[in-house]
């Protein structure tokens, strides 16, 4: 009996020393997670099982085989233009002697900051000056974001910057002592720069300042301060952009692995996807007065922003502008679900693979409702990450849950005050604490109904539009490297090219040949609303109708972009100032009769042929004739929407062979009949 006691006491002095250990070890595993850098993030990603469940109806066409090629392969009229922005005839390096220093602050979105600081390289190098880290307004300290960043280095790689700059412009980190503690006390000239100004404004009004003051600051707000196309001889100041803007703009290092993270998460079913990047924001949407496109209150915060516009100045036009007009203009972005028709009617499937792009979409994610039901795999950059990467991408952020609120107002502290001083019992209550105003983003926006102006922004509000830019950049990187990107509408608040046109500025350089659409808005509304009535019928004309559109805006969309974004934002169309095009392929090029081809090498001006050892891999010659396309019987719009059944499954396996082949050949002419 006692044996057994004794037994059982040593059982329960092995089970308390094993909870204790137990304990122990959880309390420094705890420890090492919150005081690593790596910390809980790396071992929660390890584990965590991510919310998209891809789904996958049917096998994807062999890469060879022509359904696959006219979905997913490149475009062979531009496989032979390459990226090429390296300095051409006499390009001296910076000297050591320059005129002074620039300091610049920047304001504005993503698009903006990028155009800027590219711009502000190029007037750096025009007036011999050593150019100060930019400043970028959304990032600095005040905007409640981790304060391990600069202003700068919270979106891309001050280090990347300034070495890849070094052969072309002198930049430092900062101000000399001096000349900072001038800034802090306005002691320096400010410019307030004008958009799209000339280089003769800056030689005439900035270089005799700067070389009498040693320094001066400019304030850029508009998303550009250099005029996008430059005369002839300042040829060089184009490739300067260039390099500034696809090589020196390296995302930091958190940006880069987390947005390589995502796009090999995008890649690990082995199929290829296509970027969509919306571009519907309240600013744009008013702007062009889109309002009537959306409902409730939407269309009244639309309104609303509108009527701010332009009663400053920024939009010249009526308040109430019927939107179903402009949408026929082609001023109005194309809808999600209008987006998912056209890609239906080129022949992708239901379970194609869909990355939506965009910090913000107006509207919310109802707007992408019927895109989710055309499409199986519609994605974002929140299914592919988790939430612990995201925290070690903003840096360690001060908590805004407890920071105490404004003082009380002057009149609440008289009323109150009087209640304590008043005579004896009984006597009124005093008054009841002011109610906060707070407004929720997703409901009734109350101060639309209260004042012209909109509500000043709170400091977590401010942290989260630095966090859009984090989260801008890594869609930007997601979309350039897409298999296929198609955006909805190519414009921003300003009337100026924005995300959309950026990434595709930046897909031309990078991989010309990549699959581009770049929808023509007013010819895409004439054709959905052609089917609108009838989506769910077979048409086989309009399918034509729409392929052939599609295909044709491979290269003429690139024309129009020649014509109309890249006198707005060199960055949209960085051809042919940094571009080159291999010796054989160009000289096919430029000796075809097709019409279309002539006039796309027209529009894009490349005449610099690449060096020599860019001619060692061979390019796939294009077919030169010209067919009827022909869409198969069972290939209808009936299935936008639903999915097919078992029978027509199988049909869709097998698509036409000369279909294809034929829409291949169109798409190799440039798609003009």
């Amino acid at each position: 009996m006692k044996g057994e006691l004794k037994m059982k006491s040593k059982m329960k002095w092995v089970g308390l020393f094993g909870l204790v250990l137990s304990a122990f070890s959880i309390f420094i595993h705890f420890l090492l997670a919150r005081f690593t850098q790596m910390g809980v993030a790396d071992y929660e990603s390890s584990i965590t099982i991510f919310s998209w469940r891809p789904i996958f109806e049917k096998p994807i066409p062999p890469t060879n085989s022509p359904p696959h090629r006219r979905l997913w392969g490149p475009v062979k009229r531009l496989e032979s233009l390459y990226p090429d922005s390296n300095p051409r005839g006499n390009y001296a390096d910076p000297v050591a002697q320059t005129n002074g220093f620039i300091f610049v602050r920047i304001l504005g979105g993503f698009h903006e900051i990028r155009n800027s600081i590219c711009d502000v390289v190029v007037v750096a190098r025009l007036l011999n000056a050593t150019l100060a880290m930019p400043e970028i307004q959304s990032t600095t300290s005040s905007k409640g974001i981790s304060s391990q960043f600069k202003s700068f280095a919270y979106l891309y790689n001050e280090e990347q910057f300034v070495l890849s700059l070094a052969k072309d412009v002198t930049v430092v980190r900062t101000l000399p002592k001096d000349l900072k503690g001038a800034r802090r006390k306005k002691e320096i000239p400010v410019f307030r720069v004008p958009y799209s100004a000339s280089p003769f404004y800056y030689f005439r009004h900035v270089l005799p300042v700067l070389k009498s003051h040693s320094v001066v600051e400019l304030v850029v707000s508009e998303g550009g301060c250099l005029k996008a196309i430059l005369p002839p001889d300042f040829e060089e100041y184009q490739r300067l952009r260039c390099r500034v803007s696809f090589h020196a703009l390296k995302f930091r290092q958190e940006v880069q692995e987390l947005s390589a993270k995502i796009l090999q998460r995008l890649r690990a079913p082995g199929r290829p996807f296509i970027a969509f990047d919306p571009g519907m924001t309240r600013e744009s949407l008013a702007y062009h007065g889109c309002a009537e496109l959306f409902q409730d209150v939407h269309t009244e915060l639309i309104q609303h922003k509108r009527s701010w516009m332009i009663k400053r100045g920024f939009v010249k036009g009526k308040l109430s502008i019927n939107s179903a007009q402009e949408r026929l203009k082609g001023s109005c972005p194309l809808m999600p679900e209008e987006i998912g028709t056209l890609l239906r009617a080129y022949g992708y499937s239901r379970d194609a693979i869909i990355y939506v792009s965009g910090g913000e979409v107006f509207g919310g994610q109802r707007t992408l409702i019927p895109l989710h039901a055309m499409f199986e795999n519609v994605i974002d950059r929140t299914s592919l990450s988790t939430p612990w990467e995201m925290i070690r991408l903003y840096g360690q952020e001060v908590n805004l849950v407890n920071i105490p609120g404004p003082p009380p107002f002057t009149e609440e502290v008289t009323k109150r005050a009087a209640w304590k001083n008043a005579g004896p019992r009984p006597r009124p209550l005093p008054p009841p604490p002011a109610r906060p105003k707070s407004y929720n983003i997703e409901g009734w926006w109350g101060w639309v109904a209260e004042s012209d102006n909109e509500p000043d922004s709170t400091v977590m509000e401010l942290r989260t539009n630095a966090h859009k830019l984090l989260w801008e950049a890594i869609d930007y990187v997601i979309c350039v490297e897409a298999d296929v990107f198609i955006p909805g509408f190519d414009l921003d608040g300003k009337g100026h090219p924005n995300f959309a046109s950026l990434v595709m500025g930046h897909r031309l350089y990078q991989s010309a040949a990549s699959k581009t659409f770049r929808p023509d808005r007013k010819e895409a509304a004439k054709l959905l609303d052609e089917i609108r009535q009838h989506m769910h019928h077979a048409n086989r004309t309009w399918l034509e109708s729409v392929r052939r559109h599609l295909t044709k805006t491979l290269l003429d969309g690139i024309i129009e972009a020649s014509n109309k974004s890249k006198p707005l934002s060199f960055l949209s169309h960085p051809v042919p100032e940094c571009s080159c095009s291999r010796l054989e392929s160009f000289e096919v090029s430029k000796n075809s009769s097709i019409p279309s081809t002539s006039q796309l090498w027209t529009a894009l001006g490349v005449v610099q042929r690449c060096p020599a050892w860019m001619d060692s891999s061979p390019i796939s010659q294009s077919k030169d004739k010209e067919n009827e396309e022909v869409v198969d019987e069972d290939d209808s719009v009936s299935e936008l929407f639903f999915k097919p059944s078992a029978e027509n499954h199988e049909g869709d396996a097998e698509v036409n062979t000369k279909e294809e082949n034929q829409f291949e050949d169109q798409e190799d002419e440039g798609g003009d009949r």
